[in-house]
């Protein structure tokens, strides 16, 4: 077996993407690097990400001050300066989505975070910037909210790919499941090609530990529940997954052609130092899945990670450990109505800051 543990991964099923993008990765050649030699198969993209590139890097200066002397808003200046950067890391991965016959090598790239409760509007959103790119390799990314979903399943029914982010809880992630299979079958019955479906789920992780474990301090007890909320959430997710698109619901839309909406691992890093770095990634290692990995964590899997199929062992575990949470108050399901909620407020600002930058 390859050395590389990130090169493992892929042996054993496993996307790695990077959860990074800027022109510094583009134009120093760091991204193309990462997909040679590492394997990395896609690239994720979020407000937070595009803020701190911009705010950061020489490599936008230039066009920053051209823009400030135009007439356009401050929503289409972010656009003009982030598209072309969608657009070059798309062409970058095309080689790989046509290898892999669009299993793999997508860009994604987040509609306004504004629109979270807005499904007309993320729908106009998300059309806009799935033909402003062009590009076939792109994920268009909506948020897992009530209206996200709906928008979501409006959108894959037109044949659009989507990521579906902002999922907190088994119960987010069975809402947006289901509206992937309603959507594909209406493409399927609108004439829609079946290979054209693609869609991801990502499933946020470090944010539940951090959340979690901060409810178990306060209550002072069941100490040793703390740090495994996210693998037991991800591997709860995964099960449902296995469920669904491998049992009767996605029979039909599978023997049709249509591939399963890959689930996602995001938020990887570890948040608490105490924590392992490669926490995120070690237990969560399975077929069918993507994760994707900030710069941090993607050298430290490299340097000391060890690749092993994991993801299906410790299902039992995972649950009793939910039960658990639940015996001390704890339930995942209004955590993750909690974070979700969080994590639209933290992308908003990010936004506002870019279009402030901006202006």
């Amino acid at each position: 077996m390859n050395d590389n543990s990130l090169l493992q991964l892929k042996a054993l099923g496993q996307h790695v993407w990077l959860d990074n993008l800027s022109r510094m990765l583009l134009q120093e050649g760091i991204l193309q690097r990462l997909i040679s030699e590492d394997g990395i198969d896609g690239v994720t993209s979020n407000p937070a990400i595009f803020q701190k590139a911009i705010a950061g890097s020489p490599y936008y200066h230039e066009d920053l001050a051209r823009l400030r002397g135009s007439n356009l808003d401050a929503e289409a200046r972010y656009e003009s300066l982030v598209i072309p950067d969608i657009q070059a890391t798309c062409d970058i991965l095309l080689p790989t989505y046509l290898s892999s016959f669009g299993e793999t090598g997508y860009v994604s790239l987040e509609v306004s975070p504004a629109l979270a409760h807005d499904m007309a509007g993320t729908v106009v959103a998300a059309q806009r910037l799935h033909r402003d790119v062009g590009r076939e390799n792109l994920l268009v990314k909506v948020p897992a909210t009530p209206a996200g979903v709906r928008a979501f399943e409006q959108l894959t029914a037109a044949g659009i790919r989507v990521n579906v982010t902002l999922i907190f809880s088994l119960a987010q992630y069975e809402t947006v499941a289901q509206a992937y299979l309603r959507g594909a079958l209406r493409w399927l019955d609108g004439g829609g090609n079946a290979r054209q479906m693609r869609s991801v789920a990502s499933v946020f992780l470090s944010r539940i530990d951090t959340l979690v474990d901060k409810r178990l301090d306060a209550i002072g007890t069941a100490q040793a529940l703390k740090g495994k909320s996210g693998v037991a959430l991800a591997k709860r997710c995964y099960h449902r997954y296995r469920e669904i698109f491998h049992g009767p619901d996605f029979a039909a839309l599978a023997q049709a052609g249509v591939r399963p909406q890959t689930p996602l691992w995001a938020s990887t890093g570890s948040k608490n130092p105490a924590y392992s770095d490669v926490l995120y990634v070690e237990p969560l290692i399975g077929t069918e899945t993507i994760n994707t990995l900030p710069d941090a964590t993607l050298a430290a899997f490299r340097e000391h990670g060890r690749a092993a199929a994991t993801l299906t062992t410790g299902m039992v575990e995972a649950q009793a450990h939910i039960e658990a949470l639940a015996a001390h108050g704890i339930d995942l399901v209004e955590v993750g109505e909690t974070l979700q909620v969080e994590g639209v407020r933290l992308f908003a600002e990010a936004y506002d800051k870019l279009l402030n930058a901006v202006q």
